[in-house]
């Protein structure tokens, strides 16, 4: 296990609690990537995979963990953008 690599996983776990507070209660996707919340989530399984495969330690709860943030990002935003199509059909009077 390197120090590095927990302060690593911890430091970008730690931005992650505030984006999902942002998506939740802003219930829109301004800023948000649906490709780079992908990337960013299949780097946490590659490193899963690579504590899995070659060098497994307690390191593998900070990826899991992590992922799980970025996975939980990836739900809202597609709650976020059912929301909005709902709201334009709503204001263009669809419904």
């Amino acid at each position: 296990m390197s120090i590095f690599e927990v302060i690593m996983l911890v430091c970008f776990g730690a931005a992650w609690p505030f984006s999902l507070y942002r998506s939740y209660s802003s219930r829109t996707n301004g800023g948000k990537s649906i490709f780079f919340l992908g990337v960013v989530f299949a780097g946490y399984i590659a490193g899963i995979l690579h504590k899995l495969f070659y060098s497994y330690d307690p390191v593998i709860y900070l990826y899991a963990l992590n992922g799980m943030m970025v996975m939980a990002d990836i739900l809202l935003y597609f709650r976020n953008q059912k929301l909005a199509e709902t709201t334009l059909a709503v204001n263009a009077g669809l419904f």
